[in-house]
């Protein structure tokens, strides 16, 4: 029995780590290897055959002032896991995304797991902030190997001295489980001749504070300008049903909260306007246009710019791939109502513009990779490890 142990956390990290976990079972299947898959995760990754020690879908924030009601839950889970991990050492560790948590237990495990290889997937977006040199040096330490989704990534680790290995973004797999636009359509009864625009406002509770009634209010002003454009909202998290309807009743949108079918949500909407994170580049490989805005607590944003002197190129992970700004980014004072509305009703009603974004989505496209990220990664994986252990 070859056992495994993964860290993650958030929506995002979920969906990832269940694409990994789905991969190693099938590559534990194809060479005889009989696999446990212990994890810090959610839902998504229990399904796909990890056993969680821990729930940490539910308790991601961004942010200084953001992060402090998740403290104490994250600590006290940690010190469960760092128990259940002494009395049941792992042969490999993985660590996705997650960069504080995953940074904090790395450390412990690069520690008192010294013999025990450490592999970071989905690293932090360090290349993205990269005067965050005590971050950066801490990834450098715990990891033995580091698997790169994005070209730019791979080149900024391999230039301080880490183990880096590309393999392509895991969502270049995922897409193929996605339903065409017309499909879509039909699926969620939305005519030809109609606009619909996807709202996806939260994977995080803070997000439901800062991002939503912006939101919200950008896509009332766009239904004063377009009375028949339908809107449609996927649900992340169950716990955000009842703030979403009552926002839609009282923004008076005409508006469908999904729950199940966000897939056809994302692939049938003629524009969204989204929170940045994964779903960006979700949309952008289905060429859906779209408008990212972002908002953290003012007091956490001005400790960013003037205490820490964080300046980010871009947020969204569609820009990120080639470090090109693709989609439009709206953050914290930009992100206006009107601004978000505007740009919106551009990529909507103006083929030019919406052409030069799809063209932008096509050029990303191919600094994504091929098909089959996720089993190339278990390949990886699991060929490391077996040199790691002949070495020892």
């Amino acid at each position: 029995m070859t056992t495994i142990f993964i860290s993650t956390g958030e929506v995002s990290g979920d969906l990832q780590g269940a694409l990994l976990v789905e991969a190693l079972h099938r590559y534990g299947r194809q060479n005889g290897l009989e696999l446990e898959i212990v994890a810090l995760g959610g839902e998504r990754m229990a399904d796909a055959g990890a056993t969680l020690l821990g729930k940490t879908a539910g308790i991601g924030s961004v942010g200084i002032l953001e992060a402090l009601p998740f403290v104490l839950p994250t600590l006290k889970m940690q010190e469960e896991v760092k128990r259940y991990l002494r009395q049941n050492p792992p042969d490999l560790i993985i660590l996705i995304d997650y960069m504080g948590p995953n940074l904090s237990i790395g450390g412990y495990l690069c520690r008192d797991f010294s013999d025990v290889p450490i592999i970071y997937y989905i690293a932090p977006q360090l290349w993205v902030w990269s005067q965050n040199q005590r971050d950066r040096k801490k990834v450098v330490q715990i990891t033995d190997l580091l698997l790169a989704i994005f070209p730019e990534e791979a080149r900024f680790f391999r230039e301080h001295n880490v183990k880096v290995n590309w393999v392509g973004h895991p969502l270049i797999d995922r897409m193929q489980e996605f339903p065409c636009r017309d499909r879509a359509r039909s699926t969620l009864g939305i005519a030809d001749y109609q606009k619909a625009i996807a709202l996806i406002p939260a994977s995080r509770r803070q997000e439901v504070t800062y991002l939503l009634p912006v939101m919200f209010a950008a896509a009332q002003q766009i239904q004063q300008q377009l009375p028949d454009a339908q809107f449609w909202i996927p649900l992340s998290l169950p716990e955000f049903r009842e703030p979403i309807e009552k926002a839609i009743a009282n923004f008076k949108l005409n508006a469908t909260l999904v729950e199940e079918q966000t897939r056809e949500v994302l692939a049938g909407v003629d524009l969204a306007i989204c929170k940045s994170g994964t779903v960006n580049l979700e949309l952008a490989l289905l060429d859906v246009p779209q408008v990212v805005m972002y908002r953290l607590n003012p007091l956490t944003a001005w400790i960013a710019r003037h205490i820490l002197k964080l300046s980010l190129p871009y947020v969204s992970p569609a820009n990120l791939v080639e470090m090109k700004p693709l989609v439009p980014e709206f953050l914290q004072e930009a992100a206006t109502p009107e601004a978000i509305s505007q740009s919106a009703l551009d990529r909507l009603l103006n083929p030019q513009i919406r052409q030069e974004m799809l063209q932008g989505y096509a050029e990303m496209r191919q600094a994504l990779g091929e098909p089959g990220v996720c089993d190339r990664a278990a390949q990886v994986i699991f060929d490391f490890w077996r040199t790691m252990n002949n070495e020892q």
